[in-house]
């Protein structure tokens, strides 16, 4: 893994990009309306928000309505959004020691976009056990 450059910013995004154009069909229609985002790191607010002490445990971080809670009644104030954290993702992928970047990238940008779609994370756990 030492000899392996580390992606960009941009080089995360594209993996991310190509990740949701992969999807089935509908769930592909559904993602063109959220913007995806890749930061270092996630910001001091988020971090707050999210009650975390230590930004190397976010990957990723989806930020909107869940379709499945969405109304007309709505007033958008943005894009949804999904964002990936590159170096809490880099630290995972180095700790883990076995799987492919691409792979978690991939993994992250599902898991997020899974919160647009509506569920949760012991939804998102049930079919997706990762960390096996």
């Amino acid at each position: 893994m030492t000899d392996v450059p580390l992606p960009t910013l941009d080089e995360i995004e594209q993996i991310a990009r190509d990740t949701v154009a992969g999807f089935p069909a509908p769930f592909r229609a559904a993602a063109r309306a959220v913007a995806i985002h890749v930061a270092d790191w996630p910001d001091a607010q988020m971090l707050r928000e999210l009650d975390i002490d230590e930004p190397h445990e976010l990957t990723g971080l989806y930020e909107g309505i869940p379709l499945t809670e969405k109304s007309f009644f709505d007033q958008p104030t943005g894009p949804d959004r999904v964002w990936l954290f590159r170096e809490p993702i880099l630290d995972e992928w180095r700790t883990r020691g076995d799987v492919d970047l691409a792979e978690l990238v991939a993994h992250v940008t599902v898991h997020e976009f899974a919160h647009h779609f509506g569920w949760s994370d012991d939804d998102i756990a049930t079919i997706d056990r990762w960390w096996e």
